[in-house]
């Protein structure tokens, strides 16, 4: 046999280019996405129709009650009566139910869970830059990736209304919102695993989308207070106070306040808090251990956040430094997420653990002081720093114009925790280079509001006739 035959290798795909062989296996997926347009045409996306199967919300949402602390209760409804877009924001487990029901390609990613407009927003990483993305993970999931698309967009609708902005308008940043997400999920699936997984949405993206000067400079001026101080020196001199020279956390009840033995089921509350701590330090790897041990702790306290997580146990501890630095780190209670009835349940046995690996995965950075642990009193929790740098939008202040833009921004910060934690390829090319999907959703986010409001006016009703008792807080 002569040489040249002797190294004359056949042609195969194990022989091929690697880059070659990725190209090819990328159109192999983005095929496979763009033939489930025949299983689930994109315009069949657009469709919310309430059916007589549907469970009355009310009634989730006080399955939802058990386990809460009942007092609270009615600081929850009081919060979710205040408006049908504080009514979405608190009922989660209504649309997971009803997002179960709605058509889906399959195509499973690592979901958000409750991805609402409001879930969104600035924070520091551990280098301390600014940073726009996702930053609430407690309903995490691998489910439908389409669950959290419909849930964002609708959300548009509802903030639309709540700012008294047209249903256009509302229309217009679902359609907006919808559309980044399927241009910026194309720009991901092209790159490399590692790009994706180092893609960050920085503050200076942010402010290059702000509509003029004034606008730009107002979120160039909230950057630099957040980041001015850490966020527990910006929270201590609200929530702490001085009595006969000791620091402890200032009660305000019912949103901030130190249980007593009778809510503890006899328990003394520093001492299930101080239980707490050393739980959490086991899930922290050596580094994070060395760091939080440099902190004593001090104090710690209830306290009410948000609008769905109400009544759970949520908590504040304070921990100071040798030099009397203070650190807050709070703790929420991580319980069930409100689709593993419709997605399947988590892989992770304990909540803290899911939310927390789930936020890993979704999140470009985390907290260097996430963790989870159980309780004295047998809750699960995750934990994290109270307020690092973190920064909310004003959407209450949101003009037409801001509302479309900040519906680019979070649709681009979704593609790109979808791209990390799902097939991106495969999502790409079910979604195509056109609006067909993009004006589904613009119809789906008005639809659905519609029954938002519904629902809102349900909860209306339910108060009127004594029902529901609910604290309104001034």
């Amino acid at each position: 046999m002569s040489k040249s035959k002797r190294n004359k290798a056949p042609a195969s795909a194990a022989s091929a280019p690697p880059s070659s062989s990725r190209q090819a296996a990328a159109a192999d997926r983005l095929a496979a996405g763009t033939a489930l347009r025949d299983k689930v045409p994109r315009h069949a996306q657009r469709t919310w129709k309430r059916d007589s199967t549907r469970v009355d919300p009310l009634a989730i949402l006080r399955a939802s009650d058990k386990g809460r602390v009942q007092k609270l209760l009615p600081v929850r409804y009081g919060r979710m009566l205040q408006s049908p877009f504080a009514f979405y924001r608190g009922s989660a487990a209504v649309m997971a139910a009803d997002l179960a029901k709605t058509p889906s390609t399959g195509i499973r990613v690592q979901a958000c869970g409750d991805c609402h407009l409001m879930n969104f927003g600035g924070f520091a990483t551990p280098e301390r830059n600014i940073l726009f993305d996702i930053n609430d993970f407690d309903e995490t999931l691998p489910a439908p990736w389409e669950w959290d698309v419909k849930r964002l967009v609708a959300s548009f609708v509802l903030a639309a209304r709540s700012n008294r902005l047209s249903d256009g308008a509302g229309r217009d940043a679902a359609v907006a919102c919808a559309a980044s997400y399927r241009k910026r999920l194309r720009e991901y699936s092209e790159m490399s695993p590692l790009e994706r997984w180092y893609a960050r949405i920085s503050s200076t993206d942010i402010l290059e989308m702000m509509p003029g000067k004034r606008m730009k400079d107002r979120v160039e001026a909230r950057i630099a207070k957040a980041t001015s101080k850490g966020g527990s020196d910006l929270a201590f001199p609200e929530i702490t106070e001085m009595v006969a020279g000791t620091i402890s956390i200032h009660d305000n009840p019912p949103l901030i306040f130190h249980p007593g033995a009778e809510e503890l089921q006899g328990e003394d509350f520093l001492t299930v808090a101080q239980y707490n701590l050393n739980a959490y330090r086991e899930s922290l790897p050596n580094d994070r251990r060395l760091l939080l041990d440099e902190y004593r702790f001090v104090d710690a306290a209830l306290k009410v956040v948000g609008i769905g997580s109400v009544g759970t146990w949520c908590s504040v501890s304070l921990l100071m430094s040798a030099a009397n630095q203070p650190l807050f780190l709070q703790w929420k209670q991580a319980r069930q997420s409100v689709l593993e009835p419709y997605a399947g349940k988590s892989e992770y046995a304990h909540h803290g653990e899911r939310v927390v690996m789930g936020q890993r995965l979704m999140q470009p950075a985390t907290d260097v002081f996430l963790g989870w642990a159980t309780g004295k009193l047998g809750h699960q929790s995750y934990v994290r720093q109270l307020r690092d740098a973190k920064i909310k939008p004003l959407v209450e202040t949101f003009d037409t114009e801001m509302l479309t833009v900040y519906a680019k921004a979070c649709g681009w910060a979704l593609a790109r925790a979808h791209a990390k934690g799902g097939d991106s390829t495969k999502i790409s090319g079910y979604l195509g280079t056109r609006d067909k999907f993009d004006d589904a959703m613009g119809s789906f986010a008005a639809a659905y509001a519609d029954q938002a409001e519904r629902d809102h006016a349900a909860l209306k009703a339910a108060v009127r006739a004594g029902k529901i008792e609910v604290l309104t807080e001034t």
